[in-house]
C-alpha cells in the first residue's frame, strides 16, 4: 500500500527528532510513501523511504500525523499491496 496525504499534514513527534528527519516524513506523505498498515491498530502504518522506516499514526478526523518511532532499515526488500490513497 502507498499512504499519500492529499494536504500538508501536521506533523507531531512522541519525541524530539531532527528536523531533517521531520522534514524527510513530510516529504516521504506528499510523494507517497510506501506503507504496511499494523493489523494490530486502526490507523497506525509503517512507512518506508530508502533508508528509514517511520511508524506512525494518522488520524481519520482531522489528518494530523503523529511520528512514534523511526529506525533505518535493512536490506530486505518486503512485499508491499497496491496504493490506497488517504485524506
Amino acid at each position: 500500500m502507498v499512504v499519500q496525504l492529499n494536504k500538508v499534514p501536521k506533523i507531531e513527534a512522541l519525541r524530539p527528532y531532527p528536523a531533517r528527519t521531520m522534514d524527510h516524513l513530510a516529504r516521504l506523505l506528499a510523494a507517497g510513501a510506501p506503507a504496511r498498515p499494523d493489523p494490530r491498530r486502526a490507523n497506525f502504518f509503517e512507512l518506508e523511504s530508502d533508508s528509514e522506516t517511520f511508524y506512525v499514526h494518522i488520524s481519520p478526523a482531522t489528518g494530523r500525523v503523529l511520528l512514534i518511532g523511526v529506525w533505518q532499515r535493512s536490506g530486505l526488500s518486503r512485499s508491499l499491496t497496491p496504493a490506497v490513497q488517504v485524506a
